[in-house]
């Protein structure tokens, strides 16, 4: 298996295909007839779970840390759940290529069960950060099986369409779950964000068993056991070294120094073993092929810069804007549909033409546009504003995700199908990885920074008279967003003198500005990465996708692999 892989490499590294490799190149599984409809359903209701997760959390994490103290760590709680789930992401698509997809979304989903009952059970952050990971550990079959089983059912080019069906799915998603986090935060409790994922998961579960058919090829898989623990060993330092520089430890400290030294040693340890691994978890030919390349380094740079608005946006409505957790998640509304928008008309646009590039340029374009009218937001900007700016930033996601993972499964064979999926799907989840910390480093310190400039000196010399433990809770953000958090500020202004409610007020006011100064700065960061995003688009390398002729002969031969 792994000679003929080699080969078959060697044949793609150049986006060229002669005349016999295009038959084998565009070969598809043979999920066929009624049972191709029966896939697809188990496998939008996972997307649709899997969706809905991650947006149905995102409106009630500020309430979250409000309650569990943990405003430094708040980039934390995506951080170690994307930082397990693409670690996994390689290793689940190399294996279901060998086993089949089936087996892996069920221990996606059961995993996934148990991460979300752990994270409504948690009391403090750091337990929250773990059960988080946990999560993750789930969450890298159910990010990387429906891509590689759309590629499964579907040819190169039908697949543009089905893809923007798959991304359509995760809009809709994504529209209720915003609103859906913030009325259960608001009415039930933040808890219930995490228990709401066992009923929902448990539905996608059985639409799994009953539906997904088990295939399987020939062969056996030899798991890299060593890259991937090299490859987290690196990881983990080189968060840590974005998270703590410049807040807990200065950049040139020997902490940092030390971090960054032993991410580098471990990161070139994962890309020495990766070179002479039997069956590698990421692949180092992948990266000779142009058009994986390229989509990779577009797909980071996307990652990097939406990162921003997907997940802090919502801490910039409840806390600079004064909404609820549950208006803030129909305020983003907006933005999940113009995804959907975005990914119908982008996913019939490439089935149509077979072309890609026009369309990754226009909407990193759109992207980039929309997270720089981010920077121009503040405590006065109306909803409208808001709306309008989440709009060009969901037609731009919308138009360039689905087509990145379209044009790397058409330019390589189909038994290579879930480990291109999952790698390229890594290496987008390594961009927000990364981002994510250095992102959350950018709002405190500029929060803190600027909240020292804002008080005036009557202000500070009062706050200098409480105890620590209120200093602290006064030098968090978390005050703007939980409102038992604000009673007791104005309780303990209040106590201080007959000035006390012009001091709380004074408080506020410059909470607001220095919060709204820390979002524009990193929304700052994140239209840099749009940018780059756009400029990598040019790039890209057009090949024309294949349509059904290239396919019958394989879908005959791999009828056998159905069980």
């Amino acid at each position: 298996m792994l000679n003929s892989i080699s080969n078959l490499m060697k044949r793609v590294r150049t986006g060229s295909r002669t005349e016999p490799e295009k038959k084998y190149v565009q070969a598809t599984n043979q999920i066929t007839g009624s049972r191709r409809w029966w896939a697809l359903g188990a496998v939008l209701i996972t997307m649709f779970f899997s969706a809905l997760d991650q947006t149905i959390i995102s409106t009630a994490m500020p309430v979250i840390i409000g309650e569990l103290q943990g405003f430094s760590l708040y980039a934390w709680t995506f951080t170690a759940y994307m930082l397990t789930s693409a670690v996994t992401v390689p290793i689940y698509g190399k294996l279901s290529d060998v086993y089949g997809r089936k087996p892996f979304y069920i221990l996606g989903l059961i995993l996934f069960m148990i991460g979300s009952m752990v994270s409504g059970m948690v009391s403090s952050m750091p337990q929250l950060i773990l059960a988080r990971a946990l999560q993750g550990l789930g969450a890298g079959a159910l990010l990387s099986m429906p891509r590689a089983t759309i590629g499964d059912i579907f040819n190169p080019r039908e697949r543009g369409r089905w893809m923007g069906v798959i991304a359509s799915v995760f809009g809709l998603a994504s529209i209720a779950g915003p609103t859906m986090g913030g009325w259960i935060t608001d009415n039930w409790g933040w808890r219930w964000v995490f228990y709401i994922n066992l009923p929902v998961a448990g539905a996608a579960l059985l639409t799994v068993l009953y539906a997904l058919p088990s295939v399987k090829t020939e062969g056996n898989v030899k798991l890299d056991w060593q890259g991937s623990l090299a490859l987290v060993a690196g990881l983990v330092p080189l968060l840590l070294g974005f998270t703590w520089a410049g807040n807990q430890y200065a950049w040139n400290s020997s902490q940092i120094l030390g971090l960054f030294a032993a991410a580098i040693f471990f990161l070139g340890l994962f890309i020495w073993i990766e070179r002479r691994a039997a069956e590698p978890i990421i692949a180092p030919d992948l990266f000779k092929n142009r058009i994986f390349t390229s989509t990779a380094i577009v797909a980071v740079f996307v990652s990097m810069g939406m990162f921003g608005a997907i997940i802090f946006l919502p801490l910039f409505v409840q806390g600079v804007l004064g909404k609820t957790a549950q208006q803030s998640g129909q305020i983003l509304t907006p933005l999940m549909l113009s995804f959907i928008t975005g990914s119908v008309i982008g996913g019939q646009l490439i089935s149509r033409t077979g072309k890609y590039k026009v369309q990754a340029i226009v909407g990193t374009f759109s992207l980039m546009v929309g997270t720089f009218l981010l920077t121009r937001m503040g405590p006065d900007t109306t909803v409208l504003t808001v709306v309008f700016n989440n709009i060009l930033i969901g037609l731009g996601i919308g138009i360039v995700l689905p087509l990145l993972n379209v044009a790397v499964q058409n330019a390589f064979p189909y038994r290579m199908m879930g480990m291109v999926s999952a790698t390229q799907q890594f290496v987008r989840s390594l961009g927000g990885i990364i981002v994510a910390p250095i992102l959350g480093t950018v709002l405190v310190n500029i929060f803190l920074a600027q909240l020292a400039q804002l008080m005036p000196p009557q202000l500070q010399t009062a706050i200098h008279t409480l105890p620590p433990a209120q200093q602290e809770l006064l030098l968090d953000p978390q005050g703007l967003i939980n409102a038992e958090t604000q009673a007791a500020i104005q309780s303990s202004f209040t106590s201080m003198s007959e000035n006390g409610t012009v001091l709380y007020h004074q408080f506020i006011t410059a909470v607001h500005q220095a919060l709204t100064a820390g979002t524009v700065r990193l929304f700052a960061v994140s239209t840099v990465f749009a940018l780059l995003a756009f400029l990598t688009t040019f790039f890209l390398k057009d090949m024309e996708l294949q349509q059904d002729e290239f396919f019958k002969e394989q879908q005959n031969e791999s009828a056998s692999f159905l069980e």
